[in-house]
């Protein structure tokens, strides 16, 4: 008996879930921080236990994570949350947690790449945009009055535009948008934390074959680019023609500018693999060539064959694209 009396109180002992909390923007141990331990049910996120970190930024949460489906810590710093995933089997000691001040600064974070895919279809415009944020700094940028995300709409659109954004390891969720004072120029209210933050959008308009496209870039974009799906042709100045993507055959254009004024003509002409891919996947098409995008422009970098391979491969399997580099300068006027 007293032997299980003892197993018995050694099991919350053995199934706590410790850690330490670092605020990486001080570079200190978080002290005096909330823990939260979240099961995911069939309501949804259900707190099941919590605990403050000490002045070493330490924890320690004697409750067992779920053993089936993930479990999450969650941490709030200047109300923003900071989460930590554990699927089924993880390890529950010694978990790194780390979180960042707040700022109304931009700081570091900055758009590296912005992708525009246009789809006509009949008498519709589909347009799906990608754009990259890359933050560097040591600060999570967070606007919740002028919103971090800035993007054109136009006018046809009616104001109609779904919006998600996916924090570093994030999964994608609805991203609230508001219309500003200048004209087709719309916000995102969306934290910006260290590492890559992605935003995708989605709108369509009425469309005629032939008929001028304008648009705007009111983003500070290092990399621009605007995409057609095979068959379709677009034309326009300001544009460089980087090829077609092998797989899709869809064409690229580095945007050089910030603003386009282009005319598109034809009908989208779908590929075996892009048609694949659209059965295996609902996802923006956009996710399927930008990562292979990247293999026409490094040659244009004088890249071996080599690491061109390499990058293939490591870009391929990321969840976003990342990649070679090729800074478009922009006339700001």
């Amino acid at each position: 008996m007293k032997i299980l009396l003892l197993l018995a109180a050694a099991f919350p002992a053995l199934a706590a879930i410790t850690g330490t909390i670092n605020n990486q923007t001080t570079g200190k141990p978080a002290a005096n921080v909330t823990v939260t331990l979240y099961k995911f049910g069939a309501g949804g996120m259900e707190p099941v236990d919590k605990a403050q970190t000490d002045a070493q930024g330490n924890f320690s949460i004697n409750q067992a994570p779920a053993a089936q489906g993930p479990s999450m810590l969650r941490v709030e710093q200047d109300g923003i949350t900071y989460n930590h995933m554990m699927p089924p089997g993880s390890p529950t000691t010694d978990i790194g947690i780390s979180i960042y001040n707040a700022s109304k600064s931009q700081g570091a974070a900055k758009v590296s790449k912005h992708m525009i895919l246009m789809e006509p279809n009949g008498g519709q415009l589909t347009v799906n945009e990608t754009l990259l944020y890359e933050n560097k700094g040591k600060t999570t940028w967070a606007d919740p009055q002028n919103g971090t995300l800035r993007f054109f709409l136009p006018k046809e659109a009616n104001g109609n535009v779904d919006v998600k954004g996916s924090a570093p390891d994030g999964m994608p969720v609805p991203v609230p948008t508001e219309k500003t004072s200048q004209p087709n120029i719309y916000v995102g209210k969306f934290e910006i934390k260290p590492g890559e933050t992605r935003f995708d959008l989605t709108y369509s308009v009425p469309y005629t074959e032939g008929a001028p496209y304008a648009g705007k870039i009111p983003s500070d974009d290092e990399n621009t680019y605007l995409i057609v799906p095979n068959g379709v042709t677009l034309e326009g100045q300001n544009l460089k023609d980087l090829g077609q993507e092998p797989r899709t055959q869809a064409r690229i254009f580095g945007l050089q500018t910030n603003t386009y004024n282009i005319k598109l003509s034809g009908a989208a002409v779908p590929t075996a693999d892009a048609s694949a891919d659209q059965a295996d996947s609902s996802g923006p098409q956009i996710e399927q060539i930008m990562p292979r995008v990247y293999g026409q422009v490094w040659p244009i970098l004088g890249l071996t064959l080599g690491i061109l391979a390499l990058g293939f491969v490591l870009l391929y399997r990321s969840h976003a694209p990342a990649g070679g580099k090729e800074t478009h300068e922009r006339g700001r006027g």
